[in-house]
């Protein structure tokens, strides 16, 4: 009986976890993002505005990845 108990106070933990886990590939995927994004706008200024409109879509989907990963935990 005292494992399942243990089982059962380890269960919270396990989605924190899991989130901070899976927290990494957005983390990941923004650095990119951005140091592309730089790195394109050095090469061709003249497209800064274009590089920047994209870079902030995509830093928009990647957060949106983070975030959706924040209330899995609680859904479950």
């Amino acid at each position: 009986m005292a494992a399942m108990e243990t089982l059962a106070a380890l269960d919270g933990n396990v989605g924190s976890i899991g989130y901070g886990l899976a927290a990494i590939g957005p983390g990941v995927g923004i650095g990119y993002i951005f140091g592309n994004g730089v790195q394109a706008m050095a090469r061709q200024p003249e497209a800064v505005g274009l590089i920047r409109q994209n870079m902030i879509l995509g830093f928009a989907f990647c957060e949106a990845l983070a975030l959706i990963g924040i209330v899995m935990p609680f859904v479950y």
